[in-house]
């Protein structure tokens, strides 16, 4: 093999600048696809995080709905027993009167918190309200929250671009509102803002923060203060909630386990894949495309390196069938082939996997700013490793299997035939 080593490299240092232009292919190649990849799946990371970070792996909730059972059905109930023919012609139906709480919140909790499935409980209390500007009145959502474990599980203080999450959670009266609805209100830190609440009470909190999520339209509605804080400003005790929020340890036990609290506790229930599934949708075609790119920018330079060696296979033949003649067979001759485009194969991954890593920090030093994202300063790249894995080993396979060929070619020539032909 040290011999067969030896004349692998000398065909290729007789043949250089085409070697090189072969390895130049897998390098850009695979600095492509591993540069690509990145910036995909960082772009994907990215994009799905706005929302995906600020919800939680399944939310509980009491949705108001009509009663399944109207008052004419009860009534005439005896009567379909009897099998008397009945029609119920029933419209306009209204939901029952009852509030948007979860009752027994604080024991679902504490039931919760036991299962070792679940990462983070936390309750949150949403308010509808009016915040009144002179003689302008603002639609608004204030939610309570837990904040430090919204700053925990949550990435709250990512998307707060001003003021700090611990004057909200350990002040009274105090609100962060969403950076488009502050701007329309001009309200700047340590204002007091007029909120009007759904029965007409009103109420002055102090502004400590902007929250920008990025999304526009939501940025002008939504408002954030201390769970404590809205119970007070709904005059609701201290155990009233309308939402519990959930954070697991695996993320697809999502859905399951929703359909098994909706039905423990009589509840609705939501997962995170079900109320966001266009944007793993949208990441999935992302990646396939990216991917595919990749394929076949590895697959054009397999072309490139079994042209090559095609080439020098018939420049070589004199060399070939002296070799043959000397002693060496077939196979000797096709591991020397071989051994030529797996050497083209590791150089030019190498080399592609260290422009791929320039390429990669390039990007990521790129200034990006934009308004919808304050939290983003430079372009999202993604440096997991199983990109270099991948290119560098369907680039060996790729090079390998454009080396095959050309080599049985170069085993079955006959060394009398190129002989005689001298």
């Amino acid at each position: 093999m040290r011999l067969l080593a030896t004349i692998a490299l000398t065909l290729l240092r007789a043949k250089l600048r085409q070697s090189i232009v072969a390895a130049v292919g897998v390098m850009f190649s695979i600095a492509m696809f591993v540069t690509l990849l990145g910036f995909m799946n960082g772009l994907n990371i990215l994009l799905d995080g706005l929302i995906l970070n600020r919800t939680p792996h399944i939310r509980l909730y009491n949705e108001l709905r009509p009663s399944q059972e109207q008052p004419v059905q009860l009534a005439y109930k005896d009567s379909a027993a009897d099998k008397v023919p009945l029609h119920d012609f029933i419209r306009s139906i209204k939901p029952k009167d009852d509030l948007p709480r979860l009752r027994n919140a604080t024991a679902i909790m504490e039931a919760l918190e036991k299962d070792d499935r679940v990462l983070a409980v936390s309750p949150r209390l949403v308010a509808q309200v009016l915040f009144n500007v002179g003689t302008t009145d603002l639609n608004g959502q204030v939610s309570g929250v837990d904040v430090m474990k919204e700053v925990r599980y949550y990435m709250f203080q990512d998307y707060l671009v001003a003021g700090d999450p611990n004057d909200l959670a350990t002040g009274n009266n105090t609100i962060v509102l969403g950076k488009g609805l502050a701007d329309i209100m001009q309200a700047k830190l340590g204002d007091l803002v007029q909120v009007t609440t759904a029965t007409g009470d009103r109420t002055m909190l102090r502004v400590v923060g902007y929250f920008q999520s990025g999304i526009a339209d939501y940025d002008k509605v939504q408002c954030y203060a201390n769970i404590k804080t809205v119970q007070k400003l709904l005059a609701r005790p201290a155990s009233y909630y309308t939402d519990i929020n959930v954070k697991l340890h695996d993320l697809e036990d999502a859905p399951i386990m929703a359909k098994e609290l909706a039905q423990r506790f009589h509840v609705q229930a939501m997962d995170i894949q079900t109320a966001n599934a266009q944007f793993e949708t949208g990441s999935d075609v992302r990646s396939i495309i990216s991917y595919a790119v990749g394929v076949v920018l590895l697959i054009v330079a397999g072309f490139g390196i079994y042209n090559i060696l095609n080439m020098m296979i018939y420049e070589k033949l004199d060399a070939i069938a002296i070799l043959k003649a000397t002693g060496f067979s077939g196979s000797d001759v096709r591991r020397i082939f071989l051994l030529l485009s797996i050497i083209i194969g590791l150089v030019g991954a190498a080399a592609g996997l260290v422009m791929g890593i320039i390429l990669q920090h390039i990007i990521d030093n790129i200034p990006f700013v934009t308004a919808a994202l304050p939290t983003v300063t430079t372009f999202p790249v993604d440096y997991s490793k199983r990109y270099y894995v991948i290119a560098v080993t369907f680039a060996m396979a790729t090079t390998w299997v454009a080396g095959w060929f050309p080599a049985r070619k170069a085993s079955q020539v006959d060394p009398v035939e190129i002989i005689r032909g001298k």
